[in-house]
């Protein structure tokens, strides 16, 4: 495989190596001890899949009081897929990098704990399937607008589908953060 290091401190982009022949492919999506070899955490305990259709947009998502890394892939279809470093204190604080994962490279990328995270559906249906650092606490659930002009994501495709929890979200300079 290969490892990208972002230009955020902690972002990981993985290419794994994809075996393809007539029948289809194969690639190896987590093996603990290479990634951990690449600095990735040792013990997921959460596993997530989330199908949308295109031009659906979830994020920009995070915890507070138990924060989540995640490492992201595509199982079907592809994403434009968001990270933003919320960490205080941060020299990167507010800046956002993005990448496009797909079910054909398999291309994943690792989001430590202290980024919000995003993505937008590119594809006419995704399914992405991403393992995470620490469970879900519903009450340590927070979001940053998708459009937050301060952060300025440049997001693919105009008009996205938004949940109103999405729509509505406050903005980095109002979110509880850390």
């Amino acid at each position: 495989m290969q490892v990208i290091r972002g230009p955020l401190d902690g972002l990981l982009v993985i290419e794994p190596r994809v075996h393809r022949d007539v029948r289809g492919c194969f690639l190896e999506a987590w093996h603990r001890e290479r990634y951990a070899e690449i600095g990735l955490p040792a013990a997921f305990v959460q596993d997530n899949v989330s199908t949308s259709r295109r031009a659906v947009l979830r994020g920009l998502h995070y915890q507070v009081g138990r924060p989540q890394g995640k490492l992201v892939s595509v199982v079907q279809g592809e994403i434009f897929d968001v990270a933003v470093d919320i960490r205080p204190g941060s020299p990167s604080f507010g800046r956002w990098f993005g990448v496009c994962l797909s079910s054909e490279t398999g291309r994943q990328l690792y989001v430590p704990e202290g980024f919000a995270h995003g993505f937008l559906v590119l594809s006419e249906t995704a399914v992405v399937y991403y393992k995470c650092t620490a469970a879900y606490m519903p009450e340590g659930d927070r979001s940053i607008r998708w459009n937050d002009a301060a952060i300025g994501v440049e997001w693919p495709l105009p008009d996205p589908i938004l949940s109103d929890k999405d729509r509505t979200a406050p903005l980095l300079c109002e979110a509880e953060i850390g």
